[in-house]
């Protein structure tokens, strides 16, 4: 009796090493897989350091986003349907001109994002982000 037990005892063991196996290939997959995903992300154009310090005294069309999100164009106050019509305008006297917009800390994302789509859609060739220094 005793060596039908110690036979069952030998067989109950289960062997590790398969598992194992299987655990490192996967591990190596999602490294592998982890290397290649692309972050979603919204291109920026930072404005270069032989730019004017000014971005006013300079050609561009200046659009500034309060921290309570109004938005001023040519010291007025622009209703956000009436942006792109503005830039138009702008860009039909000159047409190179870049869009620069000024953002407060404080403004909601969705509207700077509304912002920077109306300035591309009416034809903008750039749109840049002024930076405080």
């Amino acid at each position: 009796m005793r060596k039908i037990a110690k036979e069952q005892d030998q067989g109950a063991e289960i062997d590790l090493t398969p598992m194992l196996d299987v655990v490192f290939i996967m591990l190596i997959f999602f490294i592998v897989v982890a290397s290649f995903i692309k972050e979603a992300g919204v291109e920026v154009n930072r404005p270069d350091d032989n730019q004017p310090e000014n971005p006013e005294d300079s050609t561009s069309i200046v659009v500034e986003i309060a921290s309570d999100n109004q938005i001023w164009m040519e010291n007025r106050r622009v209703d956000i349907r009436a942006v792109r019509a503005n830039i138009q305008r702008l860009l039909a006297e000159d047409p190179e001109a870049p869009v620069t917009i000024k953002v407060e800390k404080g403004a909601e994302a969705g509207i700077v994002i509304d912002i920077a789509d109306a300035a591309r859609e009416s034809g903008v060739g750039a749109v840049n982000w002024a930076s405080d220094r």
